[in-house]
């Protein structure tokens, strides 16, 4: 089973890493002002981690894919690592959708 990874950056600011069963990050979320804001971007994460239309696969500059996980709204809630090929990156997708909806939370910021 998965689990979201929260903590605070150096700047100050909170983030979560969804984290597979591996313990490998497969998600990076941005940077929130707010403990209580980063933990709804948690929420956001498991409720359209399930929906197909919610993953954009990007091709960066490198030519290597990742994906971004979008929220209703649109607005980029998660950002995954770049990866070698396209079937790599799906795998990825695959993960977060298998891992965030029941994936438990580890606050590290206490």
């Amino acid at each position: 089973m998965g689990k979201f990874v929260v903590k605070t950056r150096k700047n100050g600011e909170f983030q979560f890493d969804l984290k597979a069963s591996n313990g490998q990050v497969i998600l990076t979320s941005e940077g929130y002002t707010t403990k209580a804001a980063c933990l709804n971007g948690v929420e956001s994460v498991k409720k359209n981690a399930a929906v197909d239309k919610h993953f954009e696969t990007i091709t960066g500059k490198s030519g290597k894919p990742h994906f971004v996980l979008k929220a209703s709204n649109g607005q980029i809630i998660g950002v995954s690592e770049v990866y070698e090929t396209l079937a790599s990156c799906n795998n990825g997708i695959e993960s977060v959708k298998k891992n965030a909806p029941d994936a438990t939370v580890e606050d590290t910021t206490a």
